[in-house]
């Protein structure tokens, strides 16, 4: 496993139409192994698919129902990977995984009264670790774990009774390691709430959303989700003019899918410090060399851990707070839509029915990360603030 920063953060309300599959038998189960937590999701079948890497994703998308587990005991998270198998126990290539989200509701991000997210995963990532005997993530016996998956199939062949397997690396609680508890942070362009997705109009675009943190502290380890047509992603100090971090996107061999994206391992000179006093701002830039808008083609997230100054805790979510209940209705998959549109009361899934629709994180009929408005609309949070 490489030894880079865990994206803890974290990344369509239709399924795909081909995999009519009601999930009667899905279920996510956690065991304890010691070293590792190891969560087991399926079955799931995947129908053969023309589009494969392409097309949106309401048309590549399969996304099996929210569930919701619990840790089995006090840990400090340090690294993870995963595998798929078919139901023979064949094991079927990674890139099936489009992504998988894991968010802890009863704790707050830094940016935004919202539930954190605490780790995702997909295809830019592969398997992470952090030096465990350095940093660790903690969790807590009986907190509350929601997973949220996207699945797709690249393969061009069909597979039956799918399960995925995600192991969580841990060092124990109550030992001498890790020396620091840090923590996940997520900074979205299509924060505070609702769907993520963006538009992106031919030439060159950026969006960007800016706010400040709950507390004072150092960014340890900095990543980002990107799609293809990105240029970059960027995390500047407003206040300052100060770049924290600039990540690119990392190109497979026919030069346009994003196989990845690069690393801040900041750790190496101590992190980076970030001021509650200070505004911080996220940019993500796009590309787009045809002549139409590309719908709901792209986003911008970067994710990574902080380590809180003088050993400050963990601030708890306030769930009576009502950006993280529109915030968790959303990624619950109870609405869906941008920002607006849910904090005007629009939105609302009708039915559950058969749980064949997108990803709360992604939204609007495609990916969990979801859709916000065209580029001629500002949104503007609690703060009111411009957020692009």
């Amino acid at each position: 496993m490489r030894t880079a920063v865990m994206a803890f953060v974290t990344v369509g309300l239709m399924a795909n139409p081909g995999a009519a599959q009601d999930f009667e038998d899905y279920v996510v189960r956690i065991s304890d192994e010691g070293d590792a937590f190891v969560l087991t999701m399926g079955p799931v079948d995947l129908e053969a698919m023309a589009h494969g890497h392409g097309g949106s994703h309401e048309e590549i998308g399969v996304f099996p129902p929210i569930r919701s587990v619990h840790f089995p005991r006090d840990a400090y998270l340090s690294g993870f990977s995963y595998e798929v198998v078919d139901h023979a126990g064949q094991v079927l290539p990674t890139a099936i995984v489009h992504h998988l989200n894991f968010i802890t509701p009863d704790k707050r991000e830094l940016f935004l009264p919202i539930s954190q997210r605490l780790l995702a995963m997909g295809k830019e990532t592969g398997s992470q670790s952090l030096p465990g005997w350095l940093l660790g993530v903690p969790v807590e016996a009986g907190s509350e774990l929601v997973v949220s998956p996207m699945l797709h199939n690249p393969t061009g062949q069909a597979h039956q009774g799918v399960h995925v397997r995600v192991r969580l690396e841990y060092t124990e609680a109550g030992g001498a390691f890790p020396f620091l508890k840090v923590y996940p942070f997520q900074l979205d362009v299509a924060f505070p709430a609702g769907d993520k997705s963006v538009d992106l109009p031919p030439g060159s675009s950026a969006f960007s959303w800016e706010g400040s943190p709950v507390l004072a502290g150092r960014i340890m380890a900095i990543g980002s989700h990107l799609h293809e047509l990105a240029t970059s992603i960027r995390l500047e100090d407003v206040t300052t003019g100060a770049l924290v971090w600039e990540g690119l996107p990392i190109l497979g061999p026919d030069g346009e899918t994003v196989e990845g994206v690069t690393i801040g391992n900041l750790y190496r000179r101590f992190g980076v410090k970030i001021d509650p006093d200070h505004r911080y701002r996220v940019t993500v830039e796009y590309h787009n060399p045809g002549t139409e808008t590309i719908t709901a083609g792209g986003m911008g997230v970067v994710a990574g851990v902080f380590l809180p100054a003088g050993g400050a805790h963990w601030p708890e979510a306030d769930v009576a707070d009502p950006l993280y209940t529109l915030d968790r209705r959303h990624y619950m998959r109870e609405v869906r839509g941008d920002y607006d549109l849910i904090l005007g009361g629009g939105g609302v899934i009708e039915s559950m029915g058969m749980e064949r629709h997108g990803d709360e994180e992604h939204g609007h009929e495609e990916d969990a990360y979801g859709d916000v408005p065209p580029d001629d609309t500002t949104r503007v949070d609690p703060g009111g603030n411009p957020q692009r």
